[in-house]
């Protein structure tokens, strides 16, 4: 018996040894920091000075007020929509080809789709920034065949219409690579005795990939839904810090990207904490969404 009580506070000592670290760390830099933005959400303070004036909800009453604010939430929801549909059906896309057609060279596809993952933002947006030059970048030179040389070039980074576009295939080119890569990896583990029933059975493979891949890898994809969806909020930023920094005019302004302005530019380090807790309620909600609405059996073989 005595040995038993011992053998159990080992454990139990040995499994705190083990969460003690991680938890010690997500406490100090994730729990304090959370509610010390939501603590300084309610002041007005520059940031850099000891004079906090306590404002209760004054700055989110402001906040409904700004217009550039809501540009920003636009933007962010744009890119968010966007980018998420386009590449979660192109990556979906091209796992499927790679994975169930026979095409020579499989290994050298997934290394060449893969690459821009590991590429930094920083070196991307200098990529796409020699795409997108008006003057002798690849789009417009492909253009002018086209439309003739004397056509006045197509601004892809200074037209309010279309650069928050111009940043979203950017965002899109990015990140296909790693989530097709996870989608083959689910892919692989669904029977290939499926497919010839289905074979057998006249379905076709469009038909084959609705009925048999897609609710196989339903979970994996869920998983991946809700995680891309939400970094995009974060990678939104680094992609407008590098490559436009909100211009022209604010049009490629996003959440955090105007928080960061308002904190650390603008001074009014209140003012960009009210919107870093909008910004970490709409996330926590926008998943609570995602999860809510895909949520399904999940399906064994």
């Amino acid at each position: 018996m005595v040995n038993k009580m011992k053998n159990t506070i080992a454990k139990k000592a040995f499994i705190v040894a083990c969460v003690a670290p991680a938890s010690i760390l997500f406490l100090i830099f994730m729990i304090i920091p959370t509610i010390n933005v939501f603590n300084m959400s309610l002041y007005k303070w520059g940031g850099f000075s000891n004079t906090k004036t306590f404002v209760g909800l004054q700055n989110f009453k402001l906040l409904m007020e700004d217009d550039t604010f809501f540009r920003s939430f636009q933007n962010t929801i744009l890119l968010i929509t966007v980018v998420t549909i386009v590449t979660m059906s192109l990556a979906l896309l091209f796992a499927a080809i790679l994975s169930r057609e026979k095409i020579v060279g499989e290994n050298f596809f997934r290394i060449i789709f893969y690459i821009p993952n590991i590429l930094s933002v920083v070196v991307i947006s200098a990529i796409f920034g020699a795409i997108y030059d008006p003057n002798n970048g690849l789009l417009n030179s492909i253009l002018s065949i086209f439309r003739g040389k004397d056509q006045d070039p197509v601004l892809w980074m200074g037209d309010q219409k279309i650069v928050i576009y111009s940043l979203a295939i950017a965002m899109i080119w990015q990140a296909i690579g790693y989530y097709m890569v996870m989608y083959m990896a689910s892919m692989a583990s669904v029977p290939e005795s499926l497919y010839e029933s289905a074979s057998l059975e006249g379905a076709g493979r469009l038909r084959q990939f609705f009925d048999i891949t897609l609710p196989l890898i339903w979970t994996n994809l869920r998983t991946t839904l809700t995680f891309f969806v939400i970094s995009s909020i974060n990678l939104s930023f680094l992609f407008v810090k590098a490559m436009t920094n909100g211009a022209p005019d604010g049009a490629t302004e996003v959440f955090l990207s105007y928080m960061y302005k308002q904190a650390y530019t603008n001074s009014v380090y209140g003012y960009g904490m009210a919107i870093g807790v909008l910004v970490f309620t709409f996330s926590f909600a926008l998943s609570a969404v995602i999860n809510l609405v895909t949520k399904r059996e999940p399906l064994e073989f």
